[in-house]
């Protein structure tokens, strides 16, 4: 085994191949890490995976190397590199990535057109067509110093929050979410109130689909997608984000039959770049999810969207390129998710299914849907007075 490894990572190594990708005697098993910190946490897959009779194939990247390629490569480079890793990813069965970066700003400012070009001939056609298609694929964040410091805390605190969130009850989580799903899918029109927010779609024929814990660890939240040119009204996300290494903050949208029409950050330089990006094709300025989130453990945002998609309280839209499960008809090389918590900490809000109040200040109002809510997974709601059990009332703030 390589080195030392945290103890709980076995117990996180468990989730990852018994819960999210279940591999079978024989199967590859792609377990790739993306920075160096991941070597313990791939050690332990590898072995297990072993154990299990699958194959394990184990991948080591490096951003800062990454960066390197992509700034130097040719169109033809990025092709080669595309077609290579398209024939490894058809081999998996099972796919598992760990990001580990020590630099979350490690791809601030590449270059626009290379970046471009990575993404239409490695991105699209192996992650998000190949793995996200054919594989069972799950990915998660590895609690290294630089996760920590965006979560503005020590990396011993962080890692306890980590495996609190990452190791929870996936299947009372599962049953609890099946009500939310058929709700959705009966629902035509949502409307969204709140500070800076008041927002309306139509989600009519599209499905809902539940996650938690096959594919993101951490996990918990049931996506869809508006109906293409249905979003009207304007949104801002309190929660702040970064996308391709670039930090925004406040970004507020207004849209008119689904388009972008207007797009802005506090900041005149954040305001720009945002533009830019959503100016890369025409479906960036269309929205292809809508999500609904509720892990129990995840309050506050920290810049990484595995965790702050999932936030309680909170919901989701990622502007660009739709999900096969949720075909609205957006096609973008964009897929941005922007976060907005509800709950009265962020000064609250109103979430509406065809004109009844189904979410308020981030709790679940509806009948059938309390089971969401972090009280039905023992854990208060931040900023409310009620009990936690004693394992949570022992444990550091997460």
């Amino acid at each position: 085994m390589y080195g030392p490894t945290d103890p709980r990572d076995l117990e996180l190594a468990k989730v990852l191949l018994d819960h999210s990708t279940r591999p079978k005697k024989g199967e590859v098993v792609m377990i790739h890490g993306v920075g160096l910190d991941t070597l313990g946490l791939l050690s332990v897959l590898a072995r297990e995976t072993a154990k299990r009779g699958a194959i394990p194939f184990v991948k080591l990247d490096d951003p800062s190397l990454l960066r390197d390629v992509i700034e130097n490569a040719s169109e033809a480079v990025f092709k080669g590199m595309g077609e290579f890793e398209l024939e490894a990813m058809k081999r998996t069965k099972c796919y598992i990535g760990i990001r580990g970066t020590s630099n979350a700003f490690e791809m601030a400012g590449v270059n626009r057109d290379k970046m471009r070009l990575y993404n239409e001939h490695y991105s699209k056609p192996v992650m998000l067509e190949q793995r996200v298609k054919h594989t069972r694929w799950v990915v998660l964040r590895y609690p290294n110093n630089a996760m920590a410091q965006l979560a503005q805390r020590s990396r011993e605190t962080f890692a306890e929050f980590y495996y609190r969130v990452c190791c929870t009850d996936y299947a009372k989580m599962e049953k609890a979410v099946k009500p939310l799903k058929a709700l959705m899918e009966k629902t035509n029109r949502v409307e969204i109130k709140g500070p800076g927010t008041d927002l309306r779609m139509s989600i009519k024929g599209i499905k809902s689909i539940p996650c938690c814990g096959t594919h993101n660890i951490p996990d918990g939240e049931c996506f869809t997608a508006p109906v293409r040119d249905s979003v009207e009204g304007v949104v801002t996300f309190n929660a702040p984000t970064i996308y391709e290494g670039n930090p925004f903050d406040g970004i507020k949208l207004t849209f008119k039959a689904g388009k972008v029409v207007s797009a802005e950050c506090p900041s005149a330089d954040q305001t720009r770049k945002l533009n830019d990006i959503l100016d890369q094709d025409p479906g960036a300025r269309y929205v292809g999810e809508f999500a609904i989130a509720f892990h129990p453990h995840i309050h506050y945002a920290m810049r990484d969207i595995l965790f702050d998609e999932k936030i309680c309280g909170s919901f989701h839209m990622a502007l660009g390129q739709c999900y096969e499960e949720t075909e609205n008809g957006n096609r973008s090389v964009v897929h941005w998710d922007m976060v907005n918590i509800q709950r009265p900490d962020f000064g609250g809000g109103e979430m509406y299914f065809d004109g009844k109040l189904v979410r308020k200040d981030g709790a679940f109002v509806a009948k059938g849907l309390e089971g969401l809510n972090p009280e039905a997974f023992g854990v208060a709601m931040p900023g409310t007075a009620a009990k936690k059990p004693a394992a949570e009332k022992n444990a550091k703030k997460g």
